[in-house]
């Protein structure tokens, strides 16, 4: 019986140390060519993530994926308020996410470069695998408590 138990925490012992051997590689790996990269041009990109970090500009984006549309129609299909909606319109042109477009008494905005959908997909893509591995960890150290 102290041996299956001896064992079964030998398992566990392994699993984790192989997750934490694999993110610190992943990590290590992650920040080589950073360090490489000059503090400027890493600043550019941090400013780039600065934009996409706020729940409703990405609200803002998404709406204009279907295409081109103006204030009225983001905030209604948001259901943000106006001022919010114009100041995350601002931001979003201004880093060269969209661009606006004036007709008549109307402006109108579009997304000037669409691989900013791409990398919300990569991002999604990697979350969800992220979720799925931390649940089957979760399972992994449920089982060892249960062993216990």
């Amino acid at each position: 019986m102290r041996d299956r138990f001896a064992s079964r925490q030998n398992l566990y012992a392994n699993i984790i140390y192989t997750i934490l051997q694999n993110t610190i590689q992943t990590l290590l790996e992650t920040l080589k060519p950073m360090q490489e990269t000059s503090t400027a041009a890493i600043a550019k990109v941090s400013d780039y993530f600065k934009v996409l970090s706020e729940v409703s500009r990405l609200l803002v984006l998404c709406t204009l994926k279907s295409g081109t549309k103006n204030v009225s129609e983001i905030v209604e299909t948001t259901g943000l308020g106006q001022a919010n909606v114009s100041k995350h319109l601002k931001i979003l042109t201004q880093a060269g996410f969209i661009e606006r477009t004036p007709k008549g008494v109307s402006v109108y905005y579009q997304i000037t470069d669409p691989v900013v959908f791409q990398l919300c997909e990569l991002v999604s893509h990697r979350l969800s695998i992220h979720l799925e591995e931390q649940a089957q960890h979760s399972l992994d150290l449920k089982s060892f408590q249960r062993s216990m």
